[in-house]
């Protein structure tokens, strides 16, 4: 089982952390890190628990400027639960934790394919006179997404006596999770009352204090299988403990169940919170039956998200894939939420949302549509917010936020800190327009995967057709070149965000932000034609179009410029003019130099004057669109982008990229999967080991990179497959890597809930499960195939396809 599990042998303070980081346990409606329930906050331990979608905003002052932040709430823990023993005759001794200095023995290990993480330790008394080993099971329930469990089971050696338990609900909580925002207001819990129900059951209730979401948790704490001698409930103002008193012989084991219940305000179909955590864990089940329904919601969910990776890579990838589905699982298709960049891991960029869905939609919508829709339905349900930001800078359609959180607005710090220099600098990452782009796109994607026609006519072209507004909107046309041109934006490098000694921030004609946007009015104009004549009519009317605006966006898209230099596509204009960096001589004197711009700024110069880029941003072109997609797009922008020129760029753009993101190894890979197979494998073992092996340097700790986790995910599905889900066909164009040449996964198509795709060196086996659907068109480089339900067929690309039609089932 190796393969599905996630082991940490011996206990380690300095990378404690990072492991509560990726031993969270979550459901798509809340998750909990996997913090010691023994200890409390530390240096070693933070533990927080987060319900997706539950912002608050608070005010603070820094560097002497009043400024707002919403952050997602870190709420009550409910995993305090402390022990000692009493041997016989003698007094009680110390409290156990993996700090105490008694710790002889420990492991944990995350189980990927049940969803459950089990630690087991072992204590030496304090009079050397046994050992105590103590053993624990914990879960989030998959299957009913307000409920979490524990079980901690204590075992006697060499001594008898008793088993001292207090276990707790902690409000006396703040978000205080990562470093450099400690200086920032982090109180987010106010009106605390506590409670006790029967002999059992304790509760916690408390409300943010601004967006007034009322929160409330009940614990049901019981010890297994027999009666506890004592069992005493102790409330205060903010926390709510029980202690139980059990006795325990020599090589016996006993144990204790905690089962918890979390409500907020925002659950639909309850009278209070308080009396819903009450009632469900009044009702829940004993702990064995909770966690053989656990284990079978998990099994459920690994059906539909099979993917066969040998090796190591196929353990890391199903990490990935396990943080995914714990943040977005389909419980989160009945919740308002996005996609937080950072996983419900942490409280890194405040748990916003970005443009990450971009890395993590394109999965979704081949294995569970509806989440990816209901995310897309995040983004409609705040279009309002965003055709006020566009209003508010003097725009048409929508400007969508860079960070987004609880209502639309843009949540972008407007300073923020360089912990190298200890400064607090200006941040124009607002700037990042593009993220309208990448939400245009992914409305796009989940059509083509899914043909949902009653969504792209309705939600979908709505946003689609306000992304373009707002494009068309921003381009201004030059007479000089005979072009638009885009103003006063910011690519996904992020390190230039204006030019050298310029008063105002902003580039031009950033290539990704020119690219997408002409793609997006393209798309725009062919979703209005294909709207039928009442749609059109109702979405003028309330737009407020112009009847020239379509042909229009198609005159601007066919016009927007992109700059050159030396024979290469620009990442912005004037780009080939800023001065080389002394790379060689940063990497000598720095080592890790991936935040380049925190080094230059403490230096007391800036990125901005340099050929320097943080992450992939005109090689995200090369991300989004294959490469035949991309050549028409540049055709129809009027420039020729051969295999030879994307080559040259690709090898161009490496030499000056410092991958200051986890997402820049996977577009890396990505893209050089294409053009250069063996510098792909470097990248792809980057992203695969970004989080697990934390390469950002404390950044993991913080919170998972959930669109780099997808990303490598998807890079498996689409990047080495070349997979496209169209209307008509499912395109493949395999460029399997030497290492990862041996694969396979399943997806839903259109009208298919199962297709079985395997990948090898000699061809494709494609196997569509039996249904009353039609066949699945199959296109391999320019081969077609035609595989109907209930059949198999193995398709070579340098050949003919297989004629032997066989039956579905085992190869």
């Amino acid at each position: 089982m190796r393969a599905w599990t996630w082991t940490y042998e011996g206990y380690d303070p300095r990378s404690e952390r990072l492991r509560e980081t990726l031993c969270t346990l979550g459901n798509g409606y809340f998750a909990t890190r996997g913090a010691a329930s023994e200890s409390p906050e530390g240096p070693a331990h933070y533990p927080g628990t987060y319900v997706a979608g539950c912002y608050d905003r608070l005010e603070s002052t820094v560097a002497g400027h009043r400024t707002e932040n919403e952050d997602l709430v870190n709420l009550p823990n409910w995993l305090p639960l402390r022990y000692r023993v009493r041997p016989r005759g003698a007094d009680p001794g110390p409290w156990f934790s993996p700090d105490s200095g008694l710790l002889v023995a420990h492991a944990q290990t995350l189980d990927l394919w049940h969803g459950t993480l089990t630690r087991k330790s072992a204590y030496a008394l304090h009079e050397g006179s046994g050992r105590l080993h103590v053993e624990q099971c914990r879960l989030v329930h998959m299957d009913e997404p307000h409920l979490a469990a524990q079980r901690t089971s204590f075992t006697a050696e060499g001594w008898a006596g008793e088993v001292e338990v207090e276990s707790g609900l902690d409000g006396e909580v703040r978000n205080t999770g990562v470093e450099r925002y400690r200086g920032l207001a982090n109180r987010h819990l106010t009106h605390w009352l506590t409670g006790a129900e029967g002999d059992d059951t304790d509760w916690l209730r408390c409300r943010t204090v601004n967006s007034d979401i009322r929160i409330a948790l009940a614990a049901r704490t019981r010890a297994a299988a027999l009666p506890a001698v004592t069992s005493t409930a102790r409330l205060t103002e903010r926390r709510a403990f029980r202690t139980l008193t059990i006795p325990v012989a020599a090589g016996e084991t006993v144990a204790v169940d905690r089962t918890v219940a979390l409500y907020t305000s925002g659950t639909p179909a309850i009278g209070s919170p308080r009396q819903a955590a009450v009632a469900a864990v009044r009702d829940a089940p004993g702990f064995t039956d909770l966690l053989v329904s656990h284990h079978h919601a998990w099994e459920r969910l690994w059906r539909r998200a099979e993917l066969e990776v040998p090796g190591e890579a196929g353990r890391i990838l199903r990490l990935h894939l396990f943080h995914v589905l714990q943040t977005l699982s389909p419980h989160t298709a009945e919740l308002d939420v996005g996609v937080p960049a950072r996983g419900l891991h942490g409280e890194a960029y405040r748990g916003h949302v970005f443009w990450d869905e971009l890395f993590v939609l394109p999965y979704l919508n081949l294995h569970f549509p509806e989440v990816s829709r209901a995310l897309l339905g995040y983004r409609h349900r705040r279009l309002p917010a965003a055709c006020h930001a566009a209003r508010e800078a003097g725009r048409k359609g929508a400007m969508f936020p860079w960070q987004s959180g609880s209502d639309g607005r843009e949540e972008t710090q407007e300073l923020h800190l360089n912990p190298r220099s200890g400064r607090w600098l200006p941040d124009h990452s607002r700037l990042q327009h593009h993220v309208g782009s990448a939400v245009a796109y992914n409305v796009w994607q989940y059509w083509q995967a899914t043909g949902d026609t009653a969504f792209l006519q309705a939600e979908g072209a709505e946003t689609l057709l306000q992304v373009a507004r707002f494009w068309a909107d921003s381009a201004v046309w030059d007479p000089s070149l005979a072009r638009y041109r885009i103003h006063g934006v910011v690519g996904p490098d992020e390190y230039h965000d204006g030019y050298p000694g310029a008063a105002a921030p902003g580039l031009d004609d950033n290539t990704y932000t020119n690219v997408t946007a002409s793609w997006v009015l393209m798309k725009a104009r062919e979703v209005w034609r294909a709207l039928p004549a009442s749609g059109r009519s109702e979405l003028s009317e309330r737009l407020r179009l112009a009847a020239d605006d379509p042909e229009r966006w198609a005159d601007i898209a066919h016009r927007l410029h992109v700059p050159y230099h030396r024979g290469v596509i620009s990442q912005f204009a004037g780009y080939g003019e800023l001065a080389e960096l002394d790379w060689a001589g940063y990497r000598k004197r720095y080592g890790d130099i991936r935040r380049l711009d925190r080094i230059l700024e403490a230096e007391g110069d800036t990125v901005n004057r340099y050929q320097a880029s943080k992450q992939a941003d005109v090689l995200m072109l090369g991300y989004l669109f294959p490469p035949r997609e991309l050549a028409d797009l540049f055709r129809r922008l009027g420039h020729r982008l051969d295999d030879d020129m994307w080559r040259t760029t690709v090898d161009y753009y490496l030499r000056r990229t410092s991958h200051g993101s986890t997402l820049s190894a996977l577009v890396h890979a990505w893209v050089l999967a294409r053009v250069r197979h063996d510098d792909a494998w470097t990248f792809m073992e980057e992203a695969l080991t970004g989080d697990v092996a934390d390469v950002q340097g404390g950044t993991t700790p913080e919170g998972v990179h959930l669109g780099a986790m997808a990303g490598t995910v998807d890079l498996v599905q689409r990047g080495l497959t070349g997979l496209e889900a169209r209307a008509d066909a499912l395109l493949l164009d395999p460029s399997p890597l030497p290492q990862l040449s041996k694969f396979g996964f399943r997806i839903r198509y259109r009208g298919h809930w199962d297709v079985a795709l395997g990948f090898r060196t000699e061809g494709v086996r494609v196997e569509v499960a039996q249904s009353d659907a039609d066949p699945v068109r199959v296109m391999i480089r320019g081969r077609e195939a035609t595989v109907a339900p209930g059949t198999v067929r193995r398709i070579d690309p340098r050949g003919p396809a297989d004629d032997g039609v066989r039956p579905a089932g085992p190869s």
